[in-house]
C-alpha cells in the first residue's frame, strides 16, 4: 500500500497585480490561492502520492472555490473543516531584476487563526497516514496554533508516523508576544526531519553558519556542514536534516542547490542556474514536496532523493502561482540534464 501523507497549515487567497505591477499601478489583480503546506500536498498529489490537507475555512463562497481549487490537483479535502468568518489574504508584488519581490499579509482573524484545539479530530485526521507535515508558519499565526501543533505532533508520534517540520520563518507573523525561539524547539524535538533554508537555522534556531552572505549570491554548501552537525547534536531525534541552498543574484536570477544530512554524511545536490525566474513563491515548498517523494521512494539512495527534490524545485521556479505542477517524468528529465527546454512534440 502506498504511503499516505498529511500537512496541516493556512491556505490563503493570493492577490497578485498581473504582468509585474507594482501595488501602485495596480487595477486588477490575479485571484489564486496558496500556502506552504497546501503547497506540498499539491506537488505531492502531482507526484501521485495519496495527500490530504487540513485546515480551517470559512463556511462561505470563497472557502467552497478553495477547495474546489485544492481538488481539481488531487488533495483530498474531506479533513479540511468549517468555521470562522474569512479566509487569510496574502498580496504579492511579483520582483523583476534588482526590485524585489514584497509580500503584504491580510490574514489577522482568519479562520484558522480563531481556531481551538478542540476543533480537530487528530485520531481521525491520521487514520491511514504514514507521513505528517507542518511547517514554522502555522505556530507563527497564534498561541492556539502553536498549542494545535503540538497536540498533532504528539498524536503523530504516538502512531509511529513520519513527522517533518519545514522551519520556515516568518518574521512578519511571530506577533502574539512570542518568539520563534521560544515555541519552535519544543515542537523540533519530537519530529523525524527538519528542512530549511541557508538563514532559517540562524532566525528560528540561532545556529549560522560561519563566513557566509546570503545577499551576495555565491552559496558554499560545504559552510552549511556546520549547521547541520549542530542542528543533529541539539535535536537528537532528527533523522534527516535538509537545507536549500539559494544565491539571489536578482529577483529574476538564481542559483538553486541544497543538502541532505543523515547524521553520517552530507549530500550536496546540483547547482542550477535558474536566470529567468517567472514565480520563486513555493519554491522551498516544492523541495519539500520532492524530498517526502524521494524518501519515500529512494530510500536506499539518499543522493538520488535530494537530487530529485531539487530538480523539481527548481522547476518550480518556471510556473506561476504556488504550486509546483510538474510531473515526476519532467523531474527526472531535468534530473539526467536536459535542460535545453526544447519543445515535446
Amino acid at each position: 500500500m502506498q504511503s499516505s501523507v498529511l500537512t496541516f497549515g493556512e491556505i490563503m487567497l493570493r492577490l497578485s497585480p498581473p504582468n509585474f505591477k507594482r501595488f501602485t499601478q495596480a487595477r486588477s489583480f490575479e485571484a489564486i490561492y496558496g500556502g506552504g503546506e497546501a503547497n506540498v500536498a499539491v506537488s505531492l498529489a502531482n507526484f501521485g502520492i495519496p495527500v490530504d490537507f487540513v485546515t480551517r475555512l470559512p463556511k462561505n463562497d470563497i472557502g467552497r472555490a478553495c477547495i474546489q481549487y485544492l481538488r481539481q490537483y488531487g488533495v483530498n479535502t474531506d479533513k479540511i473543516i468549517f468555521g470562522g468568518e474569512r479566509m487569510g489574504i496574502y498580496f504579492l508584488e511579483v520582483g523583476a531584476s534588482a526590485r524585489s519581490s514584497q509580500v503584504i499579509y491580510d490574514r489577522a482573524n482568519s479562520a484558522i487563526a480563531t481556531a481551538t484545539p478542540e476543533m480537530f479530530d487528530w485520531q481521525r485526521n491520521f487514520k491511514g497516514v504514514s507521513w505528517f507535515h507542518w511547517t514554522g508558519i502555522t505556530p507563527a499565526i497564534s498561541q492556539n496554533l502553536a498549542d494545535i501543533c503540538l497536540e498533532a505532533i504528539k498524536i503523530a508520534k504516538s502512531k509511529g508516523i513520519t513527522i517533518s517540520c519545514d522551519l520556515n520563518f516568518r518574521n512578519k507573523l511571530w506577533n502574539y508576544g512570542k518568539k520563534a525561539s521560544d515555541i519552535m524547539p519544543k515542537l523540533l524535538s519530537l519530529c523525524d526531519i527538519a528542512i530549511g533554508n541557508e538563514e532559517d537555522a540562524d532566525k528560528v534556531l540561532g545556529i549560522k553558519a560561519p563566513d557566509t552572505d546570503i545577499t551576495s549570491g555565491k552559496i558554499d554548501p560545504n559552510k552549511y556542514k556546520y549547521v547541520v552537525e549542530r542542528m543533529a547534536q541539539h535535536y537528537p531525534n532528527l533523522k534527516f536534516i535538509a537545507i536549500t541552498l539559494r544565491g539571489s543574484l536578482s529577483a529574476s536570477h538564481n542559483t538553486w542547490s541544497g543538502i541532505l544530512y543523515d547524521k553520517k554524511q552530507m549530500y550536496i545536490a546540483p547547482h542550477y542556474d535558474i536566470t529567468h525566474i517567472i514565480d520563486r513563491v513555493g519554491g522551498g515548498d516544492s523541495f519539500v514536496a520532492g524530498l517526502i517523494y524521494g524518501l519515500l521512494n529512494f530510500k536506499d539512495d539518499l543522493q538520488k532523493a535530494l537530487n530529485f527534490a531539487v530538480a523539481s524545485s527548481c522547476l518550480k521556479h518556471t510556473i506561476f502561482g504556488d504550486f509546483n505542477l510538474v510531473s515526476v517524468e519532467e523531474v527526472q528529465k531535468i534530473m539526467k540534464g536536459d535542460l535545453s527546454g526544447r519543445v515535446t512534440r
